[in-house]
């Protein structure tokens, strides 16, 4: 699946850590800012479930 992710630096680390948790991230794109004065940038995944992660 593609997940984009859309806030500022620290928050879009923040959730790839949590993300990766769960998914296996098999490809993360470089980070796409926002025009100025925006301080948010989106980076996109593509990513899998991993088998150890369902119930």
């Amino acid at each position: 699946m593609r997940i984009r992710l859309h806030g500022t630096p620290a928050e879009t680390a923040a959730a790839l850590t949590a993300l990766a948790h769960v998914l296996t991230i098999r490809t993360i794109s470089r980070p796409y800012p926002d025009r100025p004065p925006s301080t948010r940038h989106r980076i996109y995944l593509d990513a899998t479930p991993r088998k150890d992660s369902r119930p």
